[in-house]
């Protein structure tokens, strides 16, 4: 794990039970990272963990240079003593009081004096000014989310913990949520760590993803990282990955940057990657932006690099782009992805049942270790 910064915060936790959890992590100031996986995988127990609503059997938490949590020297704050600003699911607002009054109800480290003009101040953040009076029942669930976000930040915390903040709400007004998140960070320069089960959520929002399986930290790195270079095929599963194959490593060609592979009955030019001997089977993975559909009307010296051929298994438009599955070979065992716009695949002729010729660009296709229940 990297270094944190002492402004930052650095988690370490180890326990058996009842979630096993050998996780580690980081999170700089101003920074949003996503904790990503499946369910039961400690998500929200590493958050309960950070705020001292659970305690491991063992592990380190310091955040700001100080330590909230080191039981190898009996280091374990209280949830008020660490000081974090959590925002769960399903909001946790008190029913009778209005909007000012669930945040003043945060701010008990302040003046009675402070606490209302603060609360304006921080309604006008969240985007409720005018709201004040109103109680739970009578804002929408789009308002409350913005409410308990605005109560999580009334104590001024270290650190701020979002549990699957947005997953109680519609489609819009998520949307509308998570782009007023993306600004407010801007403006509170804090760690933010946020457990979503939505990649496109994770990685629209956050700088950095960290990918967990059964209490185990698998891999972590940009969004970007991720997609294009999973470290083994449990994470290019988790991230949901569907280019994912298995084939074998040929040759290496260092002089020109190249590993050949076999794949069907292709021999496939690849980014070099020497850790893997010839003879070696191996996973690969290529995102569907890396798969390049032939133009009828206008060949193109492109089309040469790591060339396939199949029909249309599958075809859905999805507004201005179109994903598409092909069939390699003709085979329902090779399926694979590429996503399209609406107007090329017309102009194409793609269509369920049509033949069609693809290359696929050496630069993205990524080798993993090969995992044989994990591939087939």
């Amino acid at each position: 794990m990297a270094e944190a910064d002492e402004t930052g915060l650095s988690v370490q936790l180890m326990q058996q039970r009842p979630i096993p959890l050998r996780a580690e992590l980081d999170c700089g100031p101003g920074e949003l990272v996503a904790l990503v996986g499946p369910s039961g995988s400690g998500k929200t127990t590493i958050l309960r963990c950070i705020a001292g609503l659970h305690r491991p059997e063992g592990g380190v938490i310091q955040c700001g240079g100080v330590h909230w949590l080191d039981l190898d020297h009996g280091v374990s704050l209280s949830p008020q003593d660490r000081c974090c600003g959590v925002v769960f699911q399903h909001y946790a607002l008190f029913p009778h009081m209005t909007a000012l009054q669930n945040i003043a109800a945060a701010m008990g480290h302040r003046a009675p004096r402070e606490r209302d003009a603060h609360a304006r101040e921080l309604l006008e953040l969240v985007h409720l000014a005018g709201l004040e009076r109103r109680r739970p029942a009578e804002l929408s669930g789009g308002q409350q989310q913005r409410v308990a976000l605005a109560r999580a930040l009334a104590r001024n915390p270290k650190v701020l913990l979002l549990d699957e903040p947005f997953a109680a709400v519609d489609r819009v007004t998520r949307r509308k949520l998570q782009r007023e998140l993306a600004q407010l960070r801007a403006r509170v320069k804090i760690p933010i760590l946020m457990v979503t089960h939505d990649l496109d959520e994770a990685r629209s929002l956050a700088d950095r993803m960290y990918i967990l399986y059964r209490g185990q930290t698998l891999q972590h790195g940009t969004p970007a990282e991720l997609m294009a270079k999973p470290s083994m095929v449990r994470v290019a599963r988790l991230l949901d990955l569907q280019n994912l194959f298995d084939g074998e490593v040929l040759a290496h060609e260092p002089d020109r940057g190249r590993t050949l592979i076999r794949w069907l009955n292709y021999v496939f030019e690849t980014a070099y990657a020497p850790s893997f001997s010839p003879g070696t089977r191996v996973a690969w993975v290529i995102p569907p932006e890396s798969v390049i559909l032939h133009r009828r009307d206008r060949p193109s010296a492109g089309e040469q690099e790591n060339p396939v051929t199949g029909v249309v298994g599958e075809l859905v438009q999805l507004g201005e782009t179109t994903s598409v599955t092909m069939l390699v070979n003709g085979s329902a065992d090779s399926r694979l992805n590429l996503s399209i716009a609406t107007h090329h695949a017309r102009r194409n002729s793609v269509a369920a049942g049509a033949t069609l010729s693809a290359s696929l660009l050496a630069s993205g296709i990524h080798l993993i270790p090969y995992e044989r229940q994990a591939v087939d």
